[in-house]
Formats: C-alpha cells, sequence, structure tokens
C-alpha cells in the first residue's frame, strides 16, 4: 500500500485547466495514503476566471472539504508561482491554525529522504535568493484580463501550447538546474536525498535519474497535457 502520492500543477479557476476530472482521484488516493503532496500551481491567480478574493475563497474551500474527507491524511501544500499571491499565503496563515492535517510550504517540503518542489527553479539557476527574488514578483500580481484569457483559451484549443514544454524544458537542463539549487539549500545527494518531485515544467517524468537523484514530475492538469498522479517514496 503507498505511503504518499504527489500531484502538481492543476490550475484550477483558469480556463486552461481540466483538473475537474482528476478531483475525485485526487481525493480518492488521499483517502489510502499518510501523506499527499500538493506541489505548486495547484490554483491560478493570474488566469483565474473570477476575481482573486473570490478564487481564493474557493481555494480555501477546497482545501477544508479535501482535508476533512480525508482527514487521516496530512496535507503539504508546497507554492508554486501561479498561486505565490498575498491574499492566499494570509489566508493558509490562517487556514493551517484551523486544520490539523495541513501544513503549506513557500519553496519545498522533505519527507524521508524524498524532496518536493514546485519546480520554478527549472527557469534558470537559482539559490534560495534568487528563488525568493523571483517568487517576490508573484505576491500581488494582478489577474491577466478577459482578452488576454480568450487569447490563451485558443492557444489551448489549437493545442499550440503542447510543443513548449518539450522546446524550452529539456530534461537534463531541468534536473541540472534544480539539482543546482538543491545543493545551495543543502538538500542534495550529500544529504539524504534520493527522490525529487517536481512539477512547473508540464511534463512527464518518471524515474529519471541523474548524480545519485531520481526525478518525478506527473505532467499538469491542463487541456492536451498529459497528466498522472504520482505515487512517491517517503
Amino acid at each position: 500500500m503507498p505511503k504518499c502520492f504527489f500531484v502538481s500543477d492543476l490550475h484550477l479557476f483558469a480556463n486552461r485547466s481540466n483538473a475537474h476530472r482528476y478531483l475525485e482521484q485526487i481525493a480518492q488516493s488521499a483517502s489510502r495514503v499518510e501523506a499527499f503532496v500538493l506541489g505548486g500551481d495547484i490554483f491560478d491567480f493570474r488566469w483565474a476566471r473570477i476575481p482573486t478574493l473570490r478564487a481564493v475563497e474557493s481555494a480555501a474551500r477546497w482545501l477544508d472539504d479535501l482535508t476533512s474527507r480525508c482527514n487521516k491524511c496530512r496535507f503539504h501544500l508546497v507554492l508554486g508561482n501561479h498561486d505565490y499571491h498575498q491574499v492566499l499565503i494570509d489566508r493558509l496563515t490562517r487556514l493551517e491554525k484551523q486544520i490539523p492535517n495541513l501544513s503549506w510550504h513557500r519553496y519545498y517540503v522533505r519527507l524521508g529522504n524524498s524532496v518536493f518542489l514546485h519546480g520554478d527553479v527549472a527557469e534558470r539557476r537559482m539559490d534560495a535568493r534568487m528563488l525568493a527574488e523571483a517568487r517576490q514578483q508573484w505576491l500581488d500580481r494582478r489577474r491577466r484580463g478577459p482578452f488576454l484569457s480568450k487569447m490563451y483559451d485558443v492557444v489551448v484549443l489549437t493545442r499550440l501550447h503542447k510543443p513548449v514544454p518539450h522546446l524550452v524544458f529539456s530534461k537534463r537542463i531541468v534536473v541540472r538546474r534544480i539539482m543546482k539549487y538543491l545543493e545551495s539549500i543543502e538538500q542534495g545527494p550529500r544529504n539524504g536525498v534520493r527522490h525529487v518531485y517536481f512539477g512547473h515544467t508540464h511534463k512527464k517524468l518518471l524515474n529519471y535519474r541523474y548524480r545519485g537523484l531520481t526525478f518525478h514530475n506527473g505532467g499538469a492538469g491542463i487541456k492536451g497535457i498529459k497528466f498522472r498522479i504520482i505515487e512517491a517514496k517517503c
């Protein structure tokens, strides 16, 4: 019986998301394990269809419902860039005190010999300071307007977005950048880490080995992109 699952990049509230197809599966999976890691961009406040305050309250209700339904499972919410918003952070600070089986983390969480992070450090070579600076830009970003959202919907509808992860994020570049970041925060192989679970690239990756680490990515809950709930070692 698995002990832990990992998902990322549901992009809830965005038109491009098809995560509603997986929500019941996520809940059923969580009911069978001790821990479940939500690995960033679970919510998307940049491309949300609804105002930010309403989206944050909807996110809080979803977390409350999920943690209540699966009250024997410990949930870890790791923030990504699209849900790294000050309004959500303030709400999570209160929510964590109200929900005993919920913890949230700005950048990563380590469970056993596994590290879980969103993966936006794959954009370029980063250390902890650089990631914090990059995330700072997302804290109060306004959501995109209706026109840009509709334009992006056209991109998704025509599937022009599908080649992007493959062109931008090659496996070797991604894992090398993530490993450099982990080493900079002393969470690399020398510190006992063996498995790395991440998102952000929207590109499924399973059991990819690189210099003592094994990398895993479940894709994204976005139309036209492959998605998987990953059984994690923790």
